[in-house]
C-alpha cells in the first residue's frame, strides 16, 4: 500500500478511535450491527470498525447487515459485500423488504423508504441481541442536518454521535461522525471500495444538497468552518440566546 493511503487509513482510524472514546460509543462486550447499504460511507464504516474491533479495546464484536428493498432501484451485489466483510473477518447478513409506497400519501417516497429500512434494521438488531447499531453518517452529513433543521424545522439539533433509542432498546452509533465527506471519498479510492449502484426513480435534488452548498460557500469564508459549526454544537450559551418569558 503507497504511503499517502496508509497515512490516510491511519488519519481516519484515529478520527473513529476518538468518537468512540469522546463520545462513549462502544462497551466492552458490545454487539454493533452496521448498516451497510454498500455506499462508501457504510464501506467505510465497515472497514474502519473491523480494524478497531481487531487490535484495540473497547473489545466488540461485529455485524454487517444489507437490507435489499425489492423495486426500488437498488442493484446490490450482495456477493461483493459479503467478500468485502469476509475479508474483514466480520459476519454478513441479508434481509429483503418490500415497501408499498401508495399506502400513505402523506410521506414522501424517500421518508417512507428510509423509515422501513431503518425498521427492519431495529428489528433484526432486537431480535439477535444487538444493543449498538451502527450508521455511516459523516462530518459532513450531520452538520447539514443541523442546517437544514435551523432553516426548516427551526430546531438547533441533529443526528448526534450517540443516540438512545429507548422505544427499540437499542442505541445509534456515527463512528464516522469526525471524518470529513472528503477523506471518505479518498479513502473509497485508495481501498478500491465497488460501490453499489443507486438509480432510485424517487431519488433527485434535495434541501440536503443545497445545505451541502451553503456549507461551500461558508468554507471560502473560513476554510475551518465545519470545525466551528460543530464546536458550536458543543458550546451552546444560554445567556446568549433570546428566552421566552415562562
Amino acid at each position: 500500500m503507497p504511503e499517502e493511503n496508509n497515512s490516510l487509513l491511519k488519519k481516519c482510524d484515529k478520527l473513529v478511535r476518538k468518537c468512540i472514546k469522546d463520545y462513549d460509543l462502544i462497551a466492552d462486550g458490545d454487539k454493533v450491527l452496521i448498516g451497510l447499504s454498500g455506499g462508501k460511507d457504510s464501506l467505510a464504516l465497515t472497514q474502519l470498525l473491523a480494524l478497531r474491533a481487531k487490535i484495540h479495546a473497547p473489545k466488540f464484536s461485529i455485524t454487517a447487515l444489507h437490507i435489499r428493498n425489492e423495486g426500488m432501484g437498488y442493484a446490490s451485489d450482495t456477493e461483493y459485500l459479503k467478500e468485502f466483510c469476509n475479508g474483514l473477518g466480520i459476519e454478513f447478513a441479508v434481509i429483503d423488504i418490500s415497501i408499498d409506497l401508495t399506502k400513505d400519501k402523506r410521506k414522501s417516497p424517500c421518508f417512507l423508504c428510509s423509515w422501513y429500512r431503518r425498521k427492519a434494521l431495529f428489528e433484526y438488531a432486537k431480535k439477535n441481541g444487538f444493543k449498538r447499531i451502527a450508521l455511516g453518517h459523516h462530518k459532513d452529513d450531520i452538520i447539514a442536518t443541523l442546517i437544514m433543521n435551523m432553516a426548516f424545522q427551526g430546531s438547533f439539533s441533529s443526528m448526534p454521535p450517540l443516540m438512545q433509542m429507548s422505544k427499540f432498546d437499542v442505541s445509534i452509533i456515527r463512528p464516522l461522525a469526525l471524518i470529513e465527506e472528503r477523506d471518505i471519498k479518498e479513502l473509497s479510492a485508495n481501498e478500491g471500495y465497488v460501490v453499489q449502484k443507486k438509480s432510485c426513480p424517487y431519488e433527485k435534488s434535495s434541501f440536503r444538497s443545497d445545505a451541502e452548498k451553503v456549507i461551500a460557500d461558508l468554507e471560502k469564508l473560513n476554510p475551518n468552518v465545519k470545525s466551528s459549526i460543530w464546536k458550536s454544537m458543543e458550546n451552546i450559551m444560554p445567556d446568549y440566546l433570546p428566552k421566552k418569558k415562562c
